[in-house]
């Protein structure tokens, strides 16, 4: 997991980056968002990303797409987006680049 020093109380903290697929991620969106970390990684593999903000909660990513086809299965009924683990259904090139680039 990277670790970062935290801008509001000034320790060092651990961060995953599966927190910017999900709703209550990086303490809810109260903590240090790293959102656009995660963000910089997938464009700088060639992504085409998009994020949003989810009311009061966390900053994050709602789509990834190569060569214009979506990667986050929304229409898929078995992933609940924002409280499903992103290691079980993002494509496992995505998986793999982001555990190597953020471990």
């Amino acid at each position: 997991m990277p670790i970062d020093e935290c801008y509001h109380c000034g320790n060092n903290y651990h961060w995953s980056w599966t927190e910017a697929f999900e709703k209550f991620g990086f303490m809810d969106g109260d903590g240090q968002i790293q959102t656009h970390d995660v963000e910089d990684v997938l464009i700088e593999a060639g992504y085409e990303v998009k994020l949003d903000e989810w009311g009061l909660h966390n900053l994050v990513i709602i789509s990834i797409k190569k060569n214009g086809i979506e990667l986050i299965p929304h229409d898929d009924p078995k992933v609940t987006f924002g409280y499903d683990d992103p290691h079980d259904y993002l494509p496992a090139e995505i998986v793999q680049l982001l555990d190597e680039k953020l471990p």
